[in-house]
């Protein structure tokens, strides 16, 4: 096994705009051969994937109300509660370097050297106890891609309830009936494990993994115009909320892999604009999709032709899943 030169960055801020920031600058920047782990935490923050709509899922008036923060992350999947009580972990690496298998094996042997059984699996979510304790989510960049993911250590679960709002048929799927009895603070089966024990055994199991190396001094960055610039992106508008109208026609489907929404707007009976929100884990897999419809007279089976001929060779098993559900549907302009 080759020798890969390891860089430890953790964050002194909890801004979730700066620290999304830093972490796109880092996946920027990263070398083939060089595996970083970089480790924050943010103030009372809800953290949506990059394709899902924001009024779907948190109550985002609540949240500002009472002094939260709403931020868009570049990965995909489902919206999560943070706050100082989370610990948070992202591996960025090139794809020659990136390994997903001993990256999750980090996080259970940090767990596990604290006394915590760990296991790894279902949608990519660890779990002790049968309690989820943090999800991981994965986002491919032009050069580098990472892996993250949030530890639940002492999270204010009573801020976690109200501020998020999944939908019914996600609750179901996972066999439960609120966010709160899904979930576990680390601290309710450890008591004693505290997110600076959890930090440190990160760091700890890292160097064992991959090999000692170097510490990035994060606060020397906050001067750094790039971060700065990408700071301004991550906490725009647009980037958060994007361009969510009043739709005329909606459709939503629950897959095994995640939930599908597909927002539409008519005029003179054809599809003028169209949105495809998912928590699906690919951040860029349906990105298109919906602009694929635009132009189009809103009927199911239209959209299907449409979306086979655009996807000719081999399509992913969420683009087959799609694709049969439009083909069974009935949607037509009323």
């Amino acid at each position: 096994m080759r020798k890969i030169r390891t860089i430890r960055v953790t964050s002194p801020s909890h801004d979730p705009w700066w620290n999304l920031a830093l972490e796109e600058y880092l996946l920027d920047r990263v070398e083939d051969g060089t595996m970083i782990l970089y480790l924050w935490q943010n103030d009372r923050t809800v953290v949506i994937g990059r394709n899902q709509n924001a009024w779907r899922e948190c109550r985002t008036e609540l949240l500002e109300a009472e002094g939260g923060r709403l931020a868009r992350r570049l990965s995909g999947g489902g919206a999560v509660y943070h706050d100082p009580g989370n610990c948070n972990f992202t591996f960025l690496a090139t794809p020659k370097t990136y390994d997903f298998l001993r990256q999750v094996k980090v996080v259970l042997d940090a767990l596990r050297s604290l006394g915590v059984a760990a296991e790894f699996g279902g949608r990519n979510d660890i779990t002790v106890e049968g309690r989820k304790i943090s999800g991981n989510a994965f986002y491919r960049g032009a050069s580098g891609r990472f892996h993250h993911g949030t530890i639940l250590v002492s999270v204010e679960m009573e801020r976690m309830a109200r501020y998020l709002q999944p939908s019914k048929a996600k609750l179901v799927a996972k066999g439960v009936t609120s966010v709160r009895s899904r979930v576990a603070n680390l601290c309710e089966l450890r008591p004693a494990v505290k997110v600076a024990d959890v930090r440190d055994a990160l760091q700890r199991a890292f160097s064992e993994e991959f090999g000692p190396g170097e510490t990035l001094d994060a606060s020397a960055l906050f001067s750094e115009n790039t971060v700065a610039a990408l700071r301004e992106k991550y906490a725009s508008h647009s980037w958060i909320y994007g361009k969510t109208p009043a739709f005329d026609l909606e459709m939503e489907r629950r897959f095994d892999w995640g939930e599908v929404q597909l927002g539409m707007t008519v005029k003179d009976g054809v599809v003028a604009e169209c949105r495809l929100f998912t928590d699906a884990l690919d951040a860029e897999l349906l990105r298109s999709v919906g602009a694929l419809f635009v132009g189009l007279v809103p009927e199911a089976k239209v959209f299907a032709e449409r979306l086979r001929s655009a996807n000719t060779s081999c399509p992913a098993p969420e683009v087959r899943d799609v694709l049969r559900w439009l083909e069974s549907q009935e949607l037509e302009l009323l």
